[in-house]
């Protein structure tokens, strides 16, 4: 493994143990690395990185009333989703084979087969629920082409090859900065697709209410948007009670407005799922401040 120059040693320490343990996963037969890793990752990773603690401080801020053992076995759940979602997207064609028995369906499919046959541009937006990357990577086995801007991982060991398995699942990757976003933009414009997941705090952005309690939301992809006309259609990947298969939601297209008002009914359709799935959402992100 090369060094990179810069980055602190503990980086690439990290890097090499995780790594170690993925290629111990991939190794399983499909199905028994999902729940096997998923397992790890609630069990192990979780309580030494604090995210299970970190998951249990904002339920516990957004529903205080929830009982305890209510809550740790939500802190659980989804722990485990989180693990489950890393390795799948580490598994390539395995992973796309099983997205293959998923159902693709939703008020957005007439919308998106209309802005493709006129070349409109498509922004689809989610956020960290499910497998955020299913979606992508469903429609991308049906013959689109869907870009991504991402958000770096501070680890840059680890990031490369997080990098390598989003370009994997359909079309470029940028990452977040002026020099992505123009790439992006540029991929865009052209008539392209692209995906973007809004629900990480920006420092300084506006504050939008997200589950009852303001939270900091870039107005990135209300921007984009209304810059270039492109559609906006929130799509989710929702898993399944067999952990291991989904439902790829392709919602109503939102209406384009002001970027607060758009971003606002792009908040009312995150809550919705995670009220009807709150194991499924990634409360280990540190949403709230």
């Amino acid at each position: 493994m090369r060094t990179i120059e810069n980055a602190p040693w503990s980086d690439w320490a990290k890097n090499a143990i995780l790594r170690g343990f993925i290629r111990s996963a991939l190794i399983m037969p499909y199905k028994m690395r999902v729940r096997a890793f998923g397992a790890f990752v609630q069990r192990v990773v979780a309580p030494l990185t604090g995210y299970d603690a970190r998951a249990h401080k904002q339920l516990s801020f957004i529903w205080p009333d929830m009982p305890e053992d209510e809550r740790t076995k939500l802190v659980k759940g989804v722990c485990n989703n989180f693990g489950r979602t890393m390795i799948e997207n580490y598994s390539g064609a395995k992973f796309g084979k099983q997205l293959q028995t998923a159902k693709v369906d939703g008020p957005g499919m007439e919308a998106l087969a209309e802005a493709r046959a006129a070349d409109r541009p498509v922004l689809f937006v989610t956020g960290h629920f499910g497998n955020h990357e299913a979606p992508r990577r469903t429609l991308a086995q049906q013959g689109y082409v869907i870009g991504g801007l991402y958000r770096p991982i501070s680890n840059p060991y680890i990031n490369a090859h997080y990098e390598k398995t989003m370009i994997e699942m359909s079309g470029p990757v940028f990452a977040q900065g002026r020099r992505g976003t123009t790439g992006f933009m540029r991929m865009l414009k052209g008539g392209g697709m692209g995906t973007l997941l809004f629900d990480v705090r920006v420092n300084g952005a506006d504050r939008i209410p997200f589950m009852g309690q303001p939270a900091q939301t870039a107005t990135s992809v209300a921007d984009i948007a209304l810059k270039i006309d492109a559609l906006v259609l929130p799509y989710f990947g929702i898993r399944q009670p067999d952990g291991l298969s989904f439902e790829i939601a392709i919602e109503e297209p939102i209406e384009h407005s002001t970027p607060s008002k758009m971003m606002i009914d792009l908040t009312t359709r995150l809550e919705a799922r995670i009220n009807a799935n709150p194991e499924q959402w990634f409360w280990v992100h540190k949403r709230w401040d």
